[in-house]
């Protein structure tokens, strides 16, 4: 399935975009010093690489954080939009920071060719979403973005609406021995989405086990909610 658009641009600053999530990844070859100072950055980074996208924020998250693994660049800022296009959830913003302007293109293409793998685990129904992250090791962007802890395995396991993610959370956490990180809810750590979302850390076996304990109370609990099974648009990646 080739979702990606505009394949052929010639805008500089334009690396690609995906269907998936309307997601478009772009670079900032040389960044204008008086935009970088209002970004509130600690470090003078020379050029930017951006994800910007409607629907998903863990996919994406997680997706660049491939893309700084792969590369030298740091990860400046992410941040939760709420978006109506994305029903209960949230789109994202992710920049991320760097002196090479291969590395930060390199780091978006990287990041965009893991949106498909990442949004595997997440499922869609008329009446809510759940989504499911996993990694063995976490790197920068899953720790500015989501709190993972950089190097150790990191799950995230959020259902919409918030109460069915409380349920999955707590199944999560029965199953198998990990460590909390957060939970969030839609006061409480959200764009005041109707989600409830838990990250973990600990032994990258008993994280997979307790994502995969969570997704399946969710999907039995949003089956029952909705006149459709959810559906995922991606092969699962998280067995």
């Amino acid at each position: 399935m080739n979702d990606f658009l505009n394949s052929t641009s010639t805008v500089p600053e334009f690396v690609g975009a995906s269907k998936a999530g309307d997601t478009i990844g772009l670079v900032i070859p040389s960044v204008d010093q008086a935009l970088l100072d209002k970004l509130h950055v600690n470090k003078q980074y020379k050029t930017l690489g951006i994800i910007s996208d409607r629907t998903g924020a863990g996919p994406q998250i997680m997706a660049m954080d491939e893309g700084v693994k792969a590369t030298n660049m740091d990860t400046i800022d992410v941040e939760w939009p709420r978006d109506t296009k994305g029903g209960g959830g949230h789109g994202s913003l992710i920049i991320v920071g760097g002196d090479d302007p291969a590395d930060a293109r390199q780091a978006v293409q990287v990041a965009l060719d893991n949106i498909h793998r990442t949004m595997g685990d997440v499922y869609n129904s008329p009446a809510g979403h759940l989504e499911l992250q996993f990694t063995a090791r976490a790197s920068n962007c899953a720790r500015v973005g989501l709190g993972a802890v950089e190097g150790k395995a990191f799950g995230l396991i959020c259902g919409c609406p918030s109460g069915i993610g409380l349920v999955m959370a707590d199944k999560a956490l029965k199953t198998a021995g990990v460590e909390p990180i957060a939970f969030s809810t839609p006061s409480h750590g959200t764009s005041f989405s109707n989600e409830g979302s838990l990250t973990i850390t600990g032994d990258s076996g008993a994280v997979r086990q307790a994502v995969m304990a969570g997704r399946e109370i969710g999907l039995k609990l949003l089956g029952e909610l909705a006149s459709s099974e959810p559906k995922n648009d991606f092969p699962s990646y998280i067995k």
